[in-house]
């Protein structure tokens, strides 16, 4: 033993100043350099927001809106053709929200088509799914429920070929929901007016609202970046260059737009931001409401949650890498758009934004405990990610006293996210991978109320382990070690807090374990 420890420390001695110190100092450059670069995205959306809410910049202000009128001459026919899609796939625990609050839509009888497109492979779900749609259209509401025989392209699959059926060609407008969305009755009546009243609109975004925010930390966490992706980031894009992606569901498409730019495609995990880059490419302009929300469902298990990160951090990557010499060829945009599409919405936020954050801070930032020779500034390793993290706790000011548990939970995600974020860019593995988002609904309910949720049986040591967070946070706890009997940095506090965050996530004691059956 002593003899190994002994090779390992020439081995140590013979290359840390020939090589582990210069590639170190590199790493440090360029990290901090991204940095900087998210630093700056962060502070100019800040600014960004300021400004649109001191001068009170609603979208009602910004593009002409009026409400829909009743006309004793035309009647009914006065309002548009809406049709409202409800992609679902397995989803037992939802299924009645979403195509009971698509039913209750404010909207003439005659003038709306809610259509189900239910992949479902469980024919008691498929059965459930239908009796439901048969229970609406007895109530007289125009429902239609339709299957396929595969699912080539999942969810864009679905999509597409709801489009393709006779009766939607009357329609000029589509909103989209997810299962486990529940829009308003007011929701069309708000959002039409801008398609109806602005003809270079192409897209209507509403917000998200998370009926689910208490069920644990994890989801109290998911709460806070997402909050800050709604207020700020889509409240900058719509207000700015009039683009954002969109966020696949609680939205209204002109039907034209989604023709124009080519329809739905399945080549990424994110055909809801193919299709927003690609219209927006053809000249199209999209509006996002704040003001309007849409109730759904956070994911409360961890394992649904890392997936839907996944998908998430892939498809952006994937999707930057196709598109990026498209954008730049655009002839019809503006070159302050395509710079906003290319370095601030997909290369900073989709890219520099996950590989900064696990590289830099839990990976080089503890290696420098190692090798005193390298320095971090403190103003890369303290004050512009202290800077950050509170810009990004705005947006849930309810949620600020847990911001070290949403810095050590993000830190763990970005684990993830820069994992998918590389397959994405090389196109590897799982580069298409497609896994639906688990939703509890009723099972959530229940628990609240105090009824007993079946609880998943317990799973084998080797299949709840997950290696990936129990490395790294092994990693973390010995430079942790390190920095507090040898070294001089006085990181160990923060790397022994986060070896903690890996080692819980690893051992999957987040979130909440409740069965969908």
């Amino acid at each position: 033993m002593e003899m190994v420890t002994g090779q390992f420390g020439l081995v140590w001695e013979q290359t840390r100043a020939p090589l582990v110190v210069p590639v170190l100092k590199v790493m440090v450059v360029l990290c901090l350099a991204m940095s900087l670069m998210l630093f700056m995205e962060r502070v100019y959306m800040g600014i960004v927001i300021a400004f649109v809410k001191l001068l009170r910049r609603k979208p009602e202000k910004m593009y002409k809106w009026e409400p829909m009128k009743d006309d004793v001459e035309l009647g009914n026919s006065g309002y548009p053709m809406v049709l409202v899609q409800i992609p679902m796939y397995n989803e037992k625990e939802v299924y009645q929200l979403s195509i009971g609050a698509a039913c209750g839509l404010q909207w003439p009888a005659d003038r709306i088509i809610i259509q189900v497109l239910d992949d479902s492979t469980d024919p008691a779900i498929k059965t459930l799914v239908q009796l439901e749609c048969q229970r609406w259209a007895s109530k007289g509401v125009n429902v239609r429920y339709e299957i396929r025989d595969n699912r080539n392209g999942y969810k864009a699959g679905a999509l597409k070929e709801g489009m393709k059926h006779s009766y939607v060609k009357q329609c000029e407008y589509v909103a989209i929901f997810d299962a486990d969305f529940q829009p308003e009755p007011d929701f069309l009546s708000r959002t039409i007016p801008f398609l109806v009243n602005n003809p270079e609109l192409g897209l209507v975004q509403a917000r998200w609202k998370f009926v689910n925010s208490d069920e644990c930390l994890m989801t109290r966490m998911q709460e806070m970046s997402l909050d800050y992706h709604f207020i700020v980031e889509q409240e900058v894009g719509s207000s700015t260059y009039a683009f954002f992606g969109f966020n696949g569901t609680a939205g209204v498409w002109r039907i034209s737009a989604i023709n124009e730019a080519g329809g739905w495609k399945d080549r990424t995990t994110v055909e809801d931001m193919d299709l927003a880059v690609r219209a927006s490419l053809k000249g199209w302009k999209f509006v996002y409401v704040g003001d309007l929300k849409v109730k759904n469902e956070l994911p409360s298990a961890f394992k649904a949650y890392r997936f839907q990160q996944h998908r998430w951090s892939c498809g952006p990557a994937n999707l930057f890498k196709k598109m990026v010499t498209e954008i730049m060829r655009n002839k019809r945009v503006s070159l302050w758009k395509k710079l906003y599409v290319i370095y601030s919405f997909f290369f900073v936020r989709k890219i520099v934004a996950h590989t900064v954050t696990f590289v830099f801070y839990c990976v080089v930032l503890p290696a420098t405990v190692f090798v005193p020779e390298v320095e971090v500034p403190k103003w890369g390793a303290v004050y512009i990610p202290s800077v950050i993290t509170l810009l990004n706790a705005v947006g849930t000011p309810r949620s600020f006293h847990l911001v070290l548990f949403w810095i050590l939970f993000e830190n763990v995600m970005s684990l993830h996210r820069t994992k998918a974020t590389f397959i994405g860019l090389l196109e590897a593995g799982r580069v298409n991978e497609w896994v639906v988002t688990e939703k509890l609904g009723d099972a959530l309910k229940a628990n609240k109320l105090g009824g007993k949720v079946p609880r998943k049986p317990r799973i084998r040591i080797g299949e709840r382990v997950h290696l990936l967070e129990l490395g790294v946070g092994a990693y973390l706890f010995l430079c942790g070690c390190y920095d507090l009997a040898l070294g001089k940095n006085g990181y160990f506090i923060f790397l022994f807090l986060q070896s903690m965050a890996f080692f819980v996530a690893a051992v999957g004691y987040v979130g909440t374990i409740v069965s969908s059956s």
